[in-house]
């Protein structure tokens, strides 16, 4: 269906949790002044891995958002994602939608409990399998976040949990869009949340020698797209978006924030974890984005990058940005939320469509931090180090995760 003629779909809510805040106005604040939120590791022991930094929710109490007694039968990635969705709702004046039957539930998640799982397993070898928690399963499965938010907010509609790893919670602002557009919900909660930071879930990187090693300057250390980076930061957050057809949101005077104008999966066919060289697999994510949405590459004015600061993963970006883009690569402004919060793996798409979001409402782009060393595999404009102001109208969003699976979201200023 031509994109003039189908349903419109619009943000009219965000919450997030992140490494450098608990709300959507701390967190990009954070972003607009280049602050990083990568520390020290605590949620987990890192004394016998070579990366010994993360992107933490420091200070994160899910009491705060939850009563006590559900919140401990939960794992802290759907503590996380009830409490950023909490804000989103709050926003979206999501309470005043009466029909609970026309609100759904779609978020983006890689890894389920996996600090609960470490745990499990070590009640399991020291202890005995009877002694681990009952609420083991309900706890740890991926889609648990999405069960739990359904029930903290009574949306009744469709509901399901995407986990196509880095690329999950875009694909599911993406799919959560396109049910809407297919008249299967009004509203849907959507997003992602991750909190895999654990012992088991540091050393599964660590030997594939995914993850940074400069932990004597935490805050340097996340670095995309520069000649000294040397791997992601692992981190941890949530980012919600309140998706709403269009005639829904008026009808009811929410405010629509910005539009969910296109979106684009593709496949890289190519590697277990390693991204397709040349780019053609998320190029054709990106291609695809921009037909769905009716832009052309010359009508993009900013690109939120995947830009994880792995050696193989910012050049291949670049190749892809180049193919897709054309002769307008080099002149479009593209950064990476990542390089202040690490890379919060199935979660991150969420919280970078949030920043997507604030960069059209603030006509802002937050900065590439960490940019010192030019490399001539990626020799675009990244913004680097400083914020810049800026007429932003559309945005591009990219995501690309282990399997060489790519999502990528057009999001544009809302007009009548």
């Amino acid at each position: 269906m031509a994109a003039a003629q189908r349903r419109r779909v619009v943000v009219t809510g965000m919450g997030a949790l992140t490494p450098l805040g608990e709300s959507v106005a701390v967190f990009w604040d954070g972003l607009l002044a280049g602050r990083s939120g990568v520390g020290p590791m605590t949620l987990a022991d890192p004394t016998d891995y070579p990366c010994q930094i993360s992107g933490e929710v420091s200070g994160f109490d899910p009491e705060r958002y939850i009563e006590r007694r559900e919140a401990r039968r939960m794992s802290r990635f759907s503590q996380l994602a009830i409490a950023a969705t909490q804000e989103a709702a709050a926003q979206a004046r999501l309470d005043e939608v009466a029909d609970r039957e026309r609100v759904g539930v779609l978020l983006g998640n890689g890894n389920g409990g996996y600090p609960d799982i470490d745990a499990a397993m070590r009640v399991l070898v020291e202890r005995g399998g009877m002694r681990i928690t009952p609420f083991y399963f309900p706890m740890t499965l991926p889609n648990m976040a999405a069960a739990n938010v359904s029930r903290a907010f009574g949306a009744l509609g469709p509901s399901s949990t995407i986990t196509t790893a880095c690329a999950a919670s875009t694909q599911s602002i993406g799919d959560a869009a396109e049910t809407i557009r297919r008249g299967a919900a009004d509203v849907m909660i959507t997003g992602g949340a991750e909190a895999g930071i654990s012992q088991l879930g540091l050393a599964g990187f660590c030997v594939m020698r995914a993850l940074t090693t400069r932990n004597d300057e935490p805050e340097r250390a996340s670095r995309p797209f520069d000649a000294h980076r040397d791997g992601f930061v692992p981190a941890e957050g949530a980012g919600i978006l309140i998706v709403e057809a269009l005639d829904h949101a008026l009808a009811r005077g929410a405010e629509p924030l910005a539009e969910v104008l296109g979106y684009g999966v593709s496949s890289d066919a190519h590697h277990q974890f390693q991204p397709d060289e040349d780019g053609e697999g998320a190029a054709r994510a990106v291609r695809w984005a921009l037909e769905d949405a009716g832009v052309g590459p010359g009508e993009v004015d900013y690109v939120n990058a995947h830009g994880t600061s792995t050696p193989l993963n910012d050049a291949s970006e670049t190749r892809a940005v180049k193919r897709a883009f054309g002769e307008h690569a080099a002149s479009v402004p593209i950064s990476s939320t990542k390089s202040m919060i690490g890379h919060a793996l199935g979660g991150a798409g969420g919280m970078e469509a949030v920043a997507c979001v604030q960069s059209i409402r603030a006509g802002a782009i937050h900065p590439t931090i960490n940019y010192e060393a030019p490399d001539p595999d990626c020799d675009l404009d990244y913004v680097p180090n400083h914020a810049r102001s800026a007429e932003v109208r559309v945005v591009l969003s990219n995501s690309f995760g282990f399997g060489g699976q790519n999502a990528c979201l057009v999001f544009a200023a809302y007009e009548s």
